[in-house]
């Protein structure tokens, strides 16, 4: 019996490629101060990019920000100096110079420089809301700066203290009285062994920061100064610039959306604090455009979250469902569909939260995961938006349209795409009530939409059956400029006739995959075979544009009376033919005799032949739109044919003054 291997024995060989078959305690290292910092930058600032070089910017802006938001600084000055050096100053308290108690031999100053995770921002106690909260910030740039100075005024004494890549290279030291200045001053400039040597501040980039930074807390101004060197050609960035927003992100929004049209008149704005004042405050802005790109920008304690997160999250929550609760009062039975992509996701807005414990996703802050957020921010915000809608029942109904489009949009993209999966290779389904002509290929054919079983069988009696198709609708088809996409989705009339044109409709129609060179609406010559080929051409217009565009839409002529007189017979469009046949080809020799056609489908299949379908014979009516008219007509199918039955009433009220008789 052959022996086992010891298994033991073989795993404790070491692998083959190992540094060392030893391990012991002396492997184990101990990162000290601000080291851990400059082994693995990307842990603290997110890489070694140019992100992550602003990042730095961002760190020490905060800190500046902070003393305003808590009410001890009203003004912020950066500078982006010639030799790459980037200055932030401000009018705070300063930070504390006093020996530390825990640290005897160090001021605060130092232990705030070279500790991670030392700050005056872990309670309440100094700080009630702010942005630096891991105690990371100001020394994460201190250890990733080539050099760094920082200078505090205190007591009407100037402190000054420099660094080099971490490392203090002395004391703090007294630098004199001062009488007119407070607050701290840091300048630094990023290290090249952790960037790269063509690592440098972008000017444009920098400036929108600050400039965010003013909108987020009205309360502040910030004074920007850059050297010209870093502005560069083609470029709007100022050199020198005030910048200071007294009615905060309302005055930004309203700035970024110059000349571009919206929904409403009025942008939802406001500013509130949350039902318990410890929790924190918000401010919001939105608008809902007509054109153009959509935005959410979201802040925490002015710290953009471009990941969003909790805050946001109640904010759509909060609109979408003070837009249903409006829906629902106004008897819109389509409200309670809508969700928050149909209301928030075509709307440009600013959202600002300050709160006392916020909680964030990585060090960068880049995504607010504070779960009570959600619950503040959408209780504080719906009971404004409803406040709002209530008071602007124009704006809140134009709003309300624009999400409702936006459903009906969502909606169609969701069908399209359940469509798409469906295998290609399927064999062509046409509806069985279509009678197809028998040739193969568009060139030369034609398909009849007409009006009914009967009708359709005295045409499918008449046609050509080379060139000539039928498709018989029952009744009136759906109004399509008033019905939402699920009703027009599920109307089989329509359906059928999207199939036996084989072109698709809306976003994916296609007109070179049309069956036939001509599609012709053939109804009685009535007023209601007039209010069915409306219509038609309704459906046509709002799912099938460019077939109008390419004269591929006709309407036939069908007569309404036919005139006898002995062997002489002849047709008539409508009365004010019939009365001028009557008047011409008559006049004088004896009695005629005037039948009315009940419809299409009382005539005798070689009449309508003669009269409406033989190409020789017939009268055809192109559907066209001149360029000039479009406007007006999309606004008279809008009036007449759309959701609003107010339009319509005011367009009889306008206009019945010019009806003559009419054919009820």
């Amino acid at each position: 019996m052959a022996s086992t291997p010891d298994l033991f024995q073989a795993a404790a060989k070491p692998p083959r490629g190992a540094v060392s078959a030893d391990y012991s305690a002396k492997d184990i290292e101990i990162l000290e101060g601000l080291e851990p910092v400059r082994r693995h930058p990307a842990m603290y600032i997110g890489g070694t990019d140019a992100a992550a070089l602003h990042h730095l910017f961002a760190e020490v802006l905060d800190n500046a920000m902070d003393e305003a938001v808590a009410g001890h600084a009203t003004r912020i000055e950066v500078s982006l100096e010639a030799d790459g050096f980037m200055t932030v100053r401000d009018n705070g308290r300063g930070i504390p110079v006093d020996k530390h108690p825990k640290f005897k031999d160090r001021t605060a100053l130092e232990v705030i420089l070279t500790t991670l995770h030392a700050g005056g921002k872990f309670s309440d106690k100094v700080y009630r809301t702010a942005g630096g909260l891991h105690g990371v910030g100001l020394s994460v740039v201190n250890a990733l700066s080539q050099s760094l100075t920082v200078e505090v005024v205190r007591d009407r004494e100037l402190w000054r203290q420099s660094y080099a890549r971490g490392l203090p290279l002395g004391k703090p030291e007294k630098d004199g009285a001062v009488h007119n200045r407070r607050g701290t001053r840091v300048t630094f400039l990023p290290d090249e062994e952790i960037f790269g040597g063509a690592a440098k501040f972008e000017a444009k980039r920098a400036y929108r920061m600050a400039r965010s930074k003013a909108y987020l807390f009205r309360g502040v101004e910030i004074r920007w100064s850059c050297d010209a060197a870093f502005i560069k050609s083609g470029d709007d960035t100022p050199d020198k610039e005030t910048i200071h927003f007294p009615g905060g992100l309302a005055d930004f929004l309203n700035s970024a959306l110059s000349g571009r049209d919206c929904a409403t008149p009025t942008t939802f704005t406001g500013h509130a604090g949350f039902p318990n004042r410890e929790d924190g405050e918000m401010e919001w802005a939105v608008a809902w455009p007509l054109n153009g790109d959509s935005f959410l920008n979201s802040y925490c304690n002015t710290v953009p979250t471009p990941l969003g997160g909790s805050h946001e999250t109640g904010f759509r929550s909060a609109l979408v469902k003070a837009l249903k609760s409006y829906g629902e009062l106004v008897g819109n039975k389509r409200s309670p569909q809508l969700t928050a992509e149909d209301v928030a996701g075509g709307a440009c807005g600013m959202l600002s939260v300050f709160l006392s414990d916020p909680q964030f996703q990585g060090q960068t802050k880049e995504k607010l995961v504070t779960p009570a957020a959600s619950r503040l921010v959408e209780t504080t915000c719906k009971d404004h938006f409803d406040h709002w809608l209530s008071a602007d029942p124009e704006a809140a109904n134009a709003l309300l349209t624009l999400a409702l489009d936006r459903l009906d949009e969502r909606q169609r993209r969701k069908r399209e795409t359940e469509a798409a999966r469906k295998t290609p290779t399927r064999r062509l389904r046409l509806p069985g009530k279509l009678s197809d002509c028998s040739r193969a290929g568009a060139n030369g054919t034609e398909i009849f939409i007409v009006e009914g079983d009967s009708a359709g069988g005295s045409a499918k009696q008449a046609r050509l059956r080379e060139t000539q198709a039928v498709l018989p609708l029952r009744g009136k088809i759906l109004n399509v400029a008033s019905a939402s996409a699920d009703k027009l989705h599920a109307n089989q009339e329509l359906r059928d006739l999207v199939l036996a044109l084989g072109c698709g409709a809306g976003s994916h129609y296609n007109g070179d995959a049309l069956r036939y060179e001509r599609v012709i609406i053939m109804t009685d010559a009535d007023v209601d075979g007039a209010h069915i080929a409306a219509l038609l051409m309704t459906y046509f217009y709002r799912e099938m544009p460019a077939m109008i565009a390419d004269g591929r839409l006709y309407l036939a002529a069908p007569p309404l009376y036919r005139l006898t007189q002995g062997p002489i017979s002849t047709y008539a469009r409508d009365d004010a033919h019939r009365d001028a046949l009557l008047a011409d080809h008559f006049k004088g020799k004896g009695k005629v005799e005037i039948s009315r056609f009940k419809g299409l489908g009382e005539m005798p299949a070689a009449q309508l032949k003669a009269t409406t379908m033989d190409p020789a014979k017939r009268t055809l009516l192109r559907v066209q739109i001149a360029k000039d008219e479009r406007q007006q007509t999309a606004d008279r199918v809008e009036s007449l044919m759309g959701r609003k039955p107010e339009l319509r009433f005011a367009f009889i009220q306008e206009n019945a003054a010019f009806a003559g008789d009419l054919d009820v």
